[in-house]
């Protein structure tokens, strides 16, 4: 009896201080009211950044809209990636890579100007010519993993936006 009422104020004590330390699951953020009705606008409407914060958005609870004056909105400008050598192997072929994705967005609340912001993410790449087919595979699942953090930052950017 006296070592579940220990283990039961343990447990209290332990939530009072997560809850209280403003601990939050990973992708779950609060975004501002006036921005729970957006409409999210982008170059290339079909691209996998601009499905994939749109997915965030959904899930963060915010009402995805076609454009309109009185909505807030979301521009996505562009997205770019860079590779940029990092080592040679001895017989001079590249050995790795540096990737840097970079976009560039912005947001606009009804009757305010647009706030821009933007978004990089590195990774390093090994490349080995002798696996080309699995390189490439695994260049790919890195370009995604790589647009779902920047769709993420994305979504963070948003929460912490506040009308200027």
């Amino acid at each position: 009896m006296v070592r579940m009422f220990i283990s039961a104020c343990l447990s209290l004590m332990l939530l009072v201080n997560v809850s209280g330390c403003g601990f939050r699951l990973q992708g779950s953020y609060k975004i501002p009211a006036e921005l729970q009705t957006l409409s999210v606008d982008s170059a290339d409407e079909y691209s996998e950044l601009t499905r994939m914060v749109k997915d965030r958005l959904l899930l963060s609870g915010i009402n995805v809209v076609e454009a309109r004056a009185d909505a807030p909105s979301l521009r996505l400008i562009r997205d770019t990636l860079e590779r940029t050598t990092l080592s040679l192997y001895p017989t001079g072929n590249v050995a790795e890579y540096e990737l840097i994705y970079h976009v560039d967005f912005a947001v606009a609340l009804p009757d305010a100007e647009a706030q821009p912001f933007a978004v990089e993410i590195r990774r390093d790449y090994l490349d080995d010519p002798r696996t080309a087919l699995a390189k490439s595979r695994e260049m790919e699942l890195l370009l995604r993993e790589m647009r779902q953090q920047a769709a993420d930052n994305i979504i963070q950017t948003l929460a912490a936006t506040e009308k200027r």
